[in-house]
């Protein structure tokens, strides 16, 4: 049985997948390409977790070789068990492989204690709203992984603009974000009031 709770989440998973399903190739890379360009603003110099984008989340690779042009060193998830995420450097768009769930993640080394060593994090989302609360996919990966997060780390959900809500369904095990970047508006601090 789900609650309540499961049960909203899973309406506005249905309808932002839709509404992603129906961006044109064009507009996503529009909207990606304006990422990557935003991702200058964060000023990250040190380690970063980040993700590649798959399908149709707002990004793309262009965002991570940004990040790096700006001097930050790129962490990304390495696939495995349900539980916290484990991190391997991201060394270039030459340096991945296939992985499960249609991913792709660094080919070296995880590294020890990514969480604890990012100085920001961006994190995919389907959603989130103006007081931090996060929709991911619902597989619970990073809300296993966030508690080990630095205390003074940015948490940052990548959303479309149109991604940034007034109110969504909140859990007790949910991480709130503090900064959301889109497109168009760039980054954005939340708000961590109810």
């Amino acid at each position: 049985m789900t609650t309540t709770g499961e049960w909203d989440k899973q309406a506005w998973r249905a309808e932002i997948l839709a509404r992603r399903a129906a961006v044109s190739a064009e507009q996503h890379a529009t909207e990606a390409a304006a990422l990557a360009a935003g991702v200058t603003a964060l000023r990250a110099s040190g380690w970063v977790c980040a993700y590649v984008p798959v399908g149709t989340e707002p990004g793309s690779l262009a965002l991570l070789d940004a990040l790096r042009a700006g001097g930050a060193r790129v962490l990304l998830p390495v696939t495995g068990p349900p539980g916290p995420l484990t991190w391997a450097e991201y060394l270039g768009g030459d340096r991945l492989r296939r992985a499960r769930y249609g991913l792709l993640e660094p080919d070296g080394p995880p590294v020890p204690d990514a969480m604890g060593l990012a100085e920001l994090i961006l994190i995919p989302a389907l959603a989130v709203d103006r007081r931090g609360v996060r929709l991911g996919r619902g597989a619970g990966y990073y809300d296993r992984t966030l508690h080990a997060a630095h205390p003074t780390a940015r948490l940052i959900a990548v959303v479309r603009d149109d991604e940034l809500v007034d109110h969504l369904p909140e859990e007790p095990h949910d991480h709130r974000m503090g900064w959301a970047l889109t497109p168009h508006h760039g980054l954005r601090q939340l708000a961590a009031d109810d």
